[in-house]
């Protein structure tokens, strides 16, 4: 890999016909060795090491994808968040090594498509930006123009979910959500009243064989049930089967 200049990016592997991340992070070994573990993905990246050279950049040029330190010198990631939201749609990861659901709610609010707390696994951060790829870039038949995804829109009693535009609601009224969180609710939501134990909730929520404690599940159970209950103080659709699992209740 080539050195970095700390107000220049490198673009690291052929562009043509491979989905382009941006890496934003003041850590230039963080920087390397997602980059490196990118590429042998199949992946070309760029690296920045700070908002604002990034920020420019990202939208004359934007990539496919970014992933954002939140702490950062000059311009933090929040910041560059804030300020590419006003011109770009652009899907974002936050990393961070701060353990605070505040910075994930703000991170979140202001328009970020996941957020991974650091130390990570690389195989999780991989899976992600492949399952946020995927849902950015749905592939659809030109034959249904106008309601090529409305054939999955899954709709249970005052829940409608979009997985092709990552979009949920609830009574009408949107509700964000991370990957994780949308793939679990998605797989709780697809069969109303079956019962999926923490193992196959994993296997939703984490594809690619990436090892998590089954205690995660349960994390972000509680999390959607926290934003769905922002939305609707009697949301009660999730239910806990102690010893078994979860269902989703759509009467």
């Amino acid at each position: 890999m080539e050195t970095l200049d700390p107000d220049m990016a490198d673009t690291v592997g052929g562009e043509t016909d491979r989905h382009v991340v941006a890496l934003v992070d003041d850590d230039r070994n963080i920087l390397t060795t997602i980059s490196i573990a990118l590429q042998n993905e199949g992946y070309a990246t760029r690296v920045y090491s700070d908002g604002t050279s990034a920020l420019a950049a990202l939208i004359e040029n934007p990539p496919d994808l970014a992933v954002f330190d939140i702490k950062m010198p000059r311009m933090d990631g929040m910041e560059l968040l804030r300020r590419l939201r006003e011109k770009s749609d652009l899907p974002v990861i936050f990393l961070t090594s701060k353990d605070d659901e505040r910075d994930e709610e703000l991170g979140l609010t202001l328009g970020a498509d996941d957020y991974i707390a650091k130390p990570f696994s690389q195989r999780l951060l991989i899976a992600r930006i492949r399952a946020i790829l995927r849902r950015a870039n749905p592939i659809t038949d030109p034959s249904q123009s106008g309601g090529e995804s409305s054939a999955n829109i899954i709709e249970r009693g005052p829940l409608r979910m979009d997985p092709a535009r990552h979009h949920v609601e609830w009574n009408g009224k949107p509700v964000t959500l991370t990957v994780t969180e949308f793939l679990i609710l998605e797989a709780l939501a697809q069969r109303p009243g079956v019962i999926r134990s923490r193992n196959q909730l994993m296997d939703a929520a984490y594809p690619d064989d990436v090892f998590v404690d089954d205690r995660t599940v349960d994390s972000h159970i509680k999390r959607l049930r926290r934003k769905f209950r922002a939305k609707d103080p009697t949301f009660d659709a999730i239910e806990t089967l102690y010893g078994a699992g979860y269902s989703f209740n759509d009467s």
